[in-house]
């Protein structure tokens, strides 16, 4: 049943990548209609999830905030799909790293970089990086269950040259690149919300005290990778830039979870800034009121 699925929406995805970028957004359009409008797709998580958020904000605040995100997911969707045709100038046209020296300058350096990133504006196009750096990139990602469409997803996102590894492989795999005294960066998206029960570390998200990742952060400290937030802005229609946050050079010295605290912090200001571009149908403050005694002197929200 897999297989027939992708056979049969396969070449539908094929067409919408060939697409100019006008036809596609007037696809995105009519998506958001359907999706908003008719189907209602997970309509109440992101309105419970705005109104955690943002008290402050009257109901037409939070409604706009809500519709504008609903169009983003359209766009960003489609723009994934894009990444299939998508020619190198214009990926490097409509996807701008604004400080890319940066990151060259770690790069000059001998340093390992960790690119670490939330589920913000565009993180599909985060990618074509390998078009301006030297370093073996490599992305860790959780499987889609259909193995055919994360095959897909897969080449999508290794378009550029970046291999894609598994959260329970990664470690292994980085240790075996620093044996081959291989250069490397690692991107992770760490804004997910954990297994409580595997949870090491609590912390305050947009004032509420919710369990963090802290993967990435370990690894920087175990194998002294440098982490760097992304910050992505959307510019314009299909059009983003991306600005390099270096949180530490010497993550190794950094007291233990100070470092994801930064990355979440960083966050935070990010979605302040345009929380339309934030990725609301997440459940991510589901395991709020449930954190062990010794964080709840952390807590700034109510849980209710």
């Amino acid at each position: 049943m897999q297989l027939v699925v992708f056979i049969l929406v396969y070449p539908l995805l094929w067409l919408i990548s060939r697409l100019p970028f006008k036809v596609l957004y007037v696809i995105s359009d009519m998506v958001y209609q359907l999706l908003y409008h008719v189907i209602g797709y997970r309509k109440k998580v992101v309105r419970n999830n705005l109104a955690l958020v943002f008290p402050e904000k009257s109901d037409d605040e939070r409604l706009h905030i809500e519709k504008e995100f609903f169009k983003h997911l359209c766009d960003i969707f489609l723009e994934m799909i894009k990444t299939l045709g998508i020619s190198d100038k214009q990926m490097k046209k409509r996807y701008v790293f604004d400080n890319i020296e940066v990151f060259k300058e770690l790069e000059r350096n001998g340093k390992n970089i960790m690119i670490m990133m939330p589920h913000y504006a565009s993180w599909e196009w985060v990618f074509s990086l390998n078009s301006y750096v030297q370093s073996k990139a490599y992305a860790i990602y959780q499987t889609i269950q259909n193995k055919y469409f994360d095959k897909l997803v897969r080449d999508i996102r290794s378009k550029y040259g970046t291999t894609l590894i598994r959260t329970n492989g990664s470690r292994k795999i980085i240790e075996d690149a620093k044996k081959r005294h291989e250069l490397i960066t690692v991107g992770i998206i760490s804004d997910q919300s954990p297994m409580v029960i595997k949870a090491k570390h609590w912390a305050t998200f947009m004032d509420i005290l919710v369990p963090i990742h802290v993967g990435g952060e370990e690894l920087c400290k175990t194998h002294d990778i440098v982490p760097v937030y992304l910050k992505v802005k959307k510019m314009s229609r299909g059009h983003y830039q991306g600005t390099f946050k270096v949180l530490t050079e010497n993550p190794k010295s950094v007291e233990n979870y100070k470092i994801s605290e930064a990355f979440i912090r960083e966050t935070e200001k990010s979605i302040r800034e345009a929380p339309e571009y934030y990725f609301w149908t997440h459940k991510r403050w589901k395991h709020r009121g449930n954190a062990p005694k010794e964080f709840q002197s952390k807590t700034t929200t109510s849980t209710s």
